[in-house]
């Protein structure tokens, strides 16, 4: 690509998917030559340098649970270009910008909202009716050359990482922050457990709970996989196949269920072990297998913060422990532009790592997507779209990303 900053090219390369071609992610995502887009008022066309991978352009890909195209601005343009995770250059800005101009090196958030809804303005933009994930919810996705974003989705790039580190955080890292540090907010001293402590939310929770002078222990599924909590900032860690029956299948005969129960009971047990007390929070996001025994072992008057469900969305638990202990079950989504401002100077500073598995060329967004559909994939994958290398991009001495295989 030879365009100058400031100038967009008229065509640029794109992994697009279409109606017609919902399916299995290899064949879904289709490289194509499109309309490069032109930035309206309050929004920036960014240069694509490397992209994140997540498993919600999976869901695009397949057209499951429901089609992208049916809402968003799908409608409006007919294709939809994924990715929700970047980071890129400034290339050139709509009306009204006045904070980023061209040349600006940034790392993009995925949330988006109307300038025009009044929640944005004195509530919260989470809670605005127009809020949306950008690439997933909206096209004009990392998979391309350029992107276009509103222009309160940038962060500075912070100097320490590469392209590809910059790319690989933003989806997980900032719904992490805004579960512990505002909907949980963490005080120092304070105990967690962390479900899935070594996959992709996970490894920023521990880290969390580390810069926030908390107590973590992570839940994991193998002693490799503890190990690297251990290394991230937890106290210890528990490999749930040893508790393996407290897992709620919500078919229980009552037997079952009594039997389960007993097993919940021990991990509880073993939690305040290593803690020394209860957990004051439950980082949730496994669901209906987890929740029962999150609601049991989160202490008096604690909070199980919920962001997601992997393994079903419909919650069996006994409720008499909820009420008649006072705990709360808070929902959390993503985060604002605040926090992942706050979040991404924790970045900067070096207080906070990502972690990161592999990463590929431009032409490997359709096979991450399909590695990630069949779960052959052993944690985050990056996409280097404008980048030369993993280490481009890195302007000081820092640490960077950790390398390593991850799962919950």
């Amino acid at each position: 690509m030879d365009a100058e900053i400031g100038d967009l090219p008229e065509k640029m390369a794109a992994w697009v998917i279409r109606p017609e071609t919902e399916g299995e992610p290899n064949e879904a995502f289709q490289l194509e030559e499109i309309e490069t887009p032109e930035p309206g008022a309050f929004e920036v066309i960014v240069r694509v340098m490397a992209a994140g991978v997540n498993f919600n352009n999976v869901w695009a890909a397949l057209g499951q649970p429901v089609s992208v195209f049916g809402y968003g601005d799908h409608p409006e343009f007919g294709h939809h270009i994924g990715g929700s995770d970047a980071s890129g250059i400034v290339w050139k800005v709509g009306d009204g910008v006045t904070r980023w101009k061209p040349g600006d090196e940034v790392v993009i958030h995925c949330n988006q909202a109307s300038y025009e809804d009044v929640e944005v303005h004195g509530l919260d933009p989470m809670a605005a009716p127009s809020q949306r994930i950008w690439g997933y919810e909206t096209t004009w996705g990392s998979f391309a050359q350029f992107t276009k974003v509103q222009a309160q989705q940038l962060l500075p790039k912070p100097k320490n990482l590469s392209w590809v580190d910059a790319s690989s955080y933003g989806l997980t890292y900032f719904t992490a922050y805004r579960m512990l540090m505002t909907r949980g907010n963490i005080q120092a001293g304070d105990n967690v457990l962390i479900w899935g402590a070594a996959g992709g939310l996970g490894v920023f929770a521990v880290q969390l709970c580390k810069a926030a002078g908390a107590n973590a222990v992570g839940i994991v599924s193998s002693p490799e996989k503890g190990e690297l909590v251990k290394q991230l900032g937890a106290v210890d860690y528990i490999d749930r196949n040893e508790y393996a029956g407290m897992m709620r299948r919500g078919d229980e005969t009552p037997e079952e269920e009594k039997e389960r129960f007993g097993v919940t009971r021990a991990f509880a047990k073993r939690v305040k072990e290593i803690l020394g007390d209860p957990p004051d929070i439950v980082f949730e996001h496994v669901g209906k297998a987890t929740f029962p025994t999150s609601v049991f072992t989160v202490k008096p008057f604690g909070k199980v913060i919920i962001c997601g469900a992997t393994s079903g969305y419909e919650l069996d638990f006994d409720v008499r422990y909820l009420w008649m202990k006072q705990k709360e079950i808070i929902g959390s989504h993503f985060a604002n532009a605040y926090e992942c401002m706050k979040a991404n100077q924790l970045m900067a500073e070096g207080k906070i790592r990502p972690v990161l598995w592999q990463t590929m060329g431009f032409d490997g967004v359709p096979e991450a997507h399909q590695m990630l559909h069949e779960n052959r994939h052993l944690g985050k994958i990056a996409i280097m779209v404008g980048a030369e290398d993993q280490t481009s991009g890195q302007e000081e001495d820092g640490p960077g990303a950790i390398t390593a295989e991850v799962g919950a």
